[in-house]
């Protein structure tokens, strides 16, 4: 069964229309990124469901899936920016159980296993190995915060940045997760201004290979 011909998903049959691959026989890694709030699991998850619906076999993960430890995550200050920008993930885990077996699976068509998550963040622990695997031309779509910056960016075959007004973005999240809706409230410091230093020292949406306007996530936008 076809997906509807929405805006979202004309739109994204056109952008996976125009990803390229490493090899013509080989996996692909694409990366949705944007600040929090800007709707990224929404766009990959769809992303994914409209590659699945055009017969490419896509893989959903999350850097979420790959958080460092609370203790780790706070040790700069429960508030601090730069604690939130520069501790929060754990990116060596993150390449050693995902990215690196499911690129080899891809090179060497073997049936390497990968965990597509590392950390339960609620439980604050570590979570079972749970191995699976892709044929050898499958996609992997990660979304995230932070996908762009240097210690990641070699990873990506194809990336997104997602954009949406600050207002609109801390909107989304109050209603999500109960938080302060106002950007400049004190309680959103640590976050507001943890994507600012990302912006500024990394400048994502420069390096992304496609950005989108994603105010009404039921009809994103190209930003040409």
């Amino acid at each position: 069964m076809r997906l509807p011909a929405t805006p979202t998903v004309t739109l994204m049959r056109e952008l996976v229309g125009a990803l390229p691959r490493r090899r013509l026989t080989g996996r692909s890694i694409v990366a949705v990124d944007g600040a929090d709030g800007a709707g990224k699991t929404v766009f990959a998850d769809t992303l994914a469901a409209v590659m699945n619906d055009l017969g490419v076999v896509a893989v959903r993960a999350s850097i979420d899936g790959f958080h460092r430890s609370r203790a780790e995550r706070y040790a700069r200050g429960r508030r601090s920016p730069e604690g939130f920008y520069l501790d929060s993930y754990d990116y060596a885990t993150f390449r050693r159980v995902l990215v690196d077996p499911f690129r080899e699976g891809g090179l060497t068509g073997a049936t390497t296993g990968f965990q597509v998550a590392a950390f339960d963040l609620e439980r604050d622990i570590p979570v079972e190995a749970e191995w699976t695997t892709a044929p050898q031309d499958a996609v992997l779509v990660v979304d995230g915060i932070f996908l762009h910056r240097p210690e990641l960016i070699d990873i990506w075959d194809w990336s997104f940045w997602l954009e949406a007004p600050a207002e609109v973005r801390f909107t989304r999240m109050a209603q999500r997760d109960g938080t302060d809706p106002d950007p400049a409230a004190a309680s959103n410091e640590r976050y507001r201004v943890g994507q600012e230093m990302y912006v500024d020292r990394v400048g994502p949406a420069a390096l992304a290979a496609v950005r989108i306007d994603n105010s009404d996530p039921a009809s994103p936008k190209v930003i040409r």
